[in-house]
């Protein structure tokens, strides 16, 4: 929501602060918004907590309690003050000129305490004292009628299950544990005149005729009885209601009669056509971003089970996409240009859906706006995550306040597709010893927590999607969804977490796989910004600090032993991890899109990093593409062909998924490749695809493959989609690769400074990936040539290249990666 107050009294306090440990003997200022972290840091008071292993030495900031505090001024205080505050961190007590004026404890409401009292006339003081996360969730989980146990794999910072704040912020499998703590959002002290805008909500009526109904209901406040004026405008429509307020909350409605309306529609199913929506009093404006759709989940019953789809104005989507982690550990080193990029990688990879994951914030507004406009459908998460939580009545009270807020703030988005309870609750009652031996007391407390949170988010959004769990395999079932298939959402980690094969992906038919995944290193230019040279051993300090997950290191490193011959050096072993990082989704996604309808969405795990850190994202922190990411725009794209062995290895099937409105047909041709790069034609076909749906294309008997050489195809369809694949049958140790010969020129693009990198082989070359310390993008990365065949790669840098200087490229291919000629 974008809101704006329009009087002489609105005073913004965003700016400098004074920032004070509590025990006094650390001073400095601070930026608000912003985090004590990155301000200590700034200041030099602390080293960059990401770097080497300066985790450790921060330990001690979260421990203590910080104090901010500012000055402004005021001539005139007769009326009614409220502060506006949210995206407070967390344990907060708020004083304005000594005087109490609120005890915050939650990082997802937004507050707006009355401060008439306690202003004067000339310099005010605002002063706000930040509690340890740390002591604060020991006192609490002291006060628990019986032990509320969390993850210490994910949370090596205790009890952070006690507060409601982000739960990756006492650590992940993936995140910096330090407990960071300020104020992210906004921060102002505004007037109370007649009244003020506390929500603007939105339903949609779509009818038989085509036409839309927008309900839109402003909930105003005031403190008496007046009248006040409110305007509703959408589309050039402005009109104006003289509405008579009471004291506390007025509803006021108006519909919108939309005859044709412009619909919004997912990436690559039709335009994102956006309304502004504005409610108008004289001292208060709201702006709302409106998107017409329907969108309903599908969870039918069928032989298999039930399903699990989205239909999205009548028409079911596969939903393609990632997970979403917050965009940085550290809130002040995060910016909407930062978000804006990382959301546009996930388009560009040709995703239609994002999942918002439940153990980070409910993002800030302009993530939605971004959404909206690059029709990104959201999967949002309920702030709880991989722990059990409390159930007594003060707790639940404060889930559903925030609940109620936070869905009043964000349905009326059109990306907005899903609500779901929690990430992974229902599995956690199986972790602990203490729900393992009481199961029935645990369970009955976390029923309690779901069914707060679903009644607050039905009344705040009576016709939103509610699903309670992920993984889930239906409404009220509690049972294993990381290996039942058959119904609802899944969770599939048993090629990583249980070490089994990239086919084991083929071993399980999920109606929608909503988190996968296989880790990777972050790409050898990040490395650098946190390891000296003599750290950069997979087996260093600084390198196991920066990996999260129990045992990581040894299963990307056991997974080449049986995939791949050990590259010869360190920045070879961080290539060859992002490649089987890629070879492992691509596994899975193409087998599982060639299931359609059967599967209806594949959601990995992860798209984004928090920190430079071993992880399963996609993209690197800072927003560089992975290897992965590559793969994943061929992968997604809405048509696609992929090659897929039968169970009992015999035959080889071309899958063809068409993913579009439109029927299509496609030509591909098959050729095997030798070891030398030598393409032998064996067959072309043309295979026709209706809308929306997979078939087999042809198939190839494995016999036809000869010995020592590789499946490959290239494709081009009807609607101007293609690529190209190749399928090795067995494992790329067992292939005596010869060297690729890549010979490379450069030259420059002058118009916008990119550079244009031509690459030929003169024999085989295996996921050929270009890097350079410098930052920027390439045009497309980690593919493959065969003996004479070119690409032209376009690297456009982040920011003009001083003096026209070429970046210092490095190429990488399989066989050159494991070569120690």
């Amino acid at each position: 929501m974008t809101s704006s107050l329009r009087n002489a009294f609105n005073v913004d306090l965003a700016g400098s602060w004074r920032l004070t440990s509590a025990d006094g003997e650390v001073t400095t200022s601070m930026p608000i918004p912003g985090d004590v972290h990155s301000a200590l840091h700034a200041e030099g008071l602390i080293p960059d907590p990401y770097f080497g292993r300066n985790e450790e030495v921060v330990q001690w900031v979260a421990k203590r309690d910080w104090v901010v505090e500012r000055s402004f001024s005021l001539i005139d205080i007769a009326g009614n003050f409220y502060l506006d505050i949210d995206y407070l961190d967390t344990v907060a007590t708020v004083y304005v000129n000594g005087t109490k004026v609120l005890e915050a404890d939650n990082c997802f409401r937004r507050y707006r305490p009355d401060v008439s009292k306690a202003l004067k006339s000339g310099e005010n003081t605002i002063r706000i004292v930040l509690h340890s996360s740390i002591s604060a969730g020991e006192v609490r989980q002291g006060k628990q009628p019986f032990y509320i146990p969390y993850h210490p794999g994910n949370s090596p910072i205790a009890n952070g299950n006690m507060l409601r704040k982000p739960q990756c912020h006492f650590g992940w499998d993936w995140n910096i544990a330090i407990a960071p703590l300020g104020l992210y959002g906004s921060i102002a002290l505004r007037k109370l005149e007649t009244a003020r805008i506390e929500h603007v909500t939105t339903r949609q009526v779509h009818n038989v005729d085509g036409s839309v109904d927008l309900q839109v209901s402003a909930t105003l406040f005031s403190k008496d009885p007046g009248i006040v004026p409110v305007h509703f405008a959408l589309d050039g429509e402005r009109v104006r209601l003289d509405v008579g307020v009471n004291a506390g909350e007025t509803i006021v409605n108006h519909v919108f009669e939309i005859a044709k309306p412009r619909l919004w529609w997912p990436a690559g199913s039709g335009e994102q056509a956006l309304y502004a929506l504005t409610v108008d009093l004289p001292s208060d404006s709201v702006t709302r971003q409106i998107g017409l759709r329907t969108v309903e989940l599908i969870t039918d019953k069928d032989e298999a089970g039930s399903r699990f789809a989205f239909k999205v104005n009548g028409r079911e989507i596969f939903c393609r996409g990632a997970n979403w982690i917050p965009a940085d550990a550290l809130f002040s080193l995060s910016s909407p240009e930062k978000t804006e990029d990382l959301l546009q990688s996930a388009k560009a990879a040709n995703m239609n859906m994002i999942r918002v994951w439940g153990g980070g914030f409910y993002e800030q507004d302009y993530f939605y706006d971004l959404c909206d406009r690059l029709g990104l459908m959201v999967w949002q998460d309920f702030m709880f995550a991989c722990n059990l939580y409390p159930s007594t009545e003060d707790f639940l009270d404060n889930v559903a306040i925030e609940v109620d807020y936070q869905v009043k703030r964000l349905s009326s988005h059109p990306s907005i597709a899903l609500w779901c309870g929690d990430n992974e609750l229902v599995g956690a009652l199986t972790w602990f010893d203490e729900s393992k031996k009481d199961r029935d007391r645990y369970l009955v407390s976390y029923d309690r927590l779901n069914r707060t949170i679903e009644q607050a988010m039905k009344k705040a959004a009576p016709d939103a999607i509610w699903w309670p769990s992920s993984p889930a395999s239906g409404y009220l079932d509690f049972g294993d969804a990381w290996h039942a298939d058959g119904s609802g959402d899944m969770h599939y980690w048993s090629v990583w977490h249980e070490n089994k094969s990239f086919d084991n992906y083929r071993s399980v038919r999920p109606r929608f796989c909503s988190e996968f995944g296989f880790q990777s290193y972050t790409s050898l230019p990040v490395i650098k910004t946190y390891a000296d040279q003599k750290d950069m051993n997979v087996a260093s300090p600084v390198m196991e600090l920066h990996q999260k997950n129990a045992g990581g290191n040894e299963r990307i490193a056991g997974t080449m032993f049986r995939y791949f011959r050990f590259p010869k050096d360190f920045p070879n072993f961080v290539y060859l991890s992002q490649i089987q990082q890629g070879l492992a989704i691509k596994t899975a996604v193409e087998y599982w899109r060639s299931l359609k309808p059967h599967c209806m969405g594949t959601i990995y795990w992860q798209l984004n990093d928090t920190w430079p850190v071993a992880s399963w994202s996609s993209l690197d922190y800072g927003g560089r593409w992975k290897a992965m990411h590559y793969l994943v725009k061929r992968f997604f794209q809405p048509v696609a062909v992929a090659a897929i062995p039968s169970e009992d290895g015999k035959t080889i099937r071309f899958s063809l998924v068409n993913d579009t409105t439109a029927e299509v047909s496609v030509d591909i041709s098959i050729s095997v490749l030798t070891m030398k790069g030598e393409r032998r034609h064996l067959k072309d076909i043309m295979a026709m695809c209706t809308p929306d749906a997979a078939v087999t294309a042809t198939e190839i008997d494995v016999s036809d493959i000869p010995a020592g050489t590789l499946l490959a195809w290239r494709f081009t369809a009807s609607n101007g989609m293609g690529g190209e694949g190749h399928y090795v049958h067995g494992t790329y140790k067992a292939l005596e690769l010869e060297p690729a010969g890549l010979a490379v020129t450069h030259e420059f693009v002058e118009e916008n400074g990119a550079i244009d990198i031509n690459i030929t082989a003169r024999g085989l070359a295996l996921f050929v990936m270009i890097e350079t310390d410098t930052d920027g993008k390439y045009s497309d990365n980690a593919f493959d040539l065969a003996a004479g065949e070119s690409r032209r790669i376009t690297f456009t840098p982040a920011s003009p290249l001083p003096g026209g200087k070429l970046p210092e490229f490095r190429f990488y291919d399989l066989q050159s990666c494991q070569s120690v000629d």
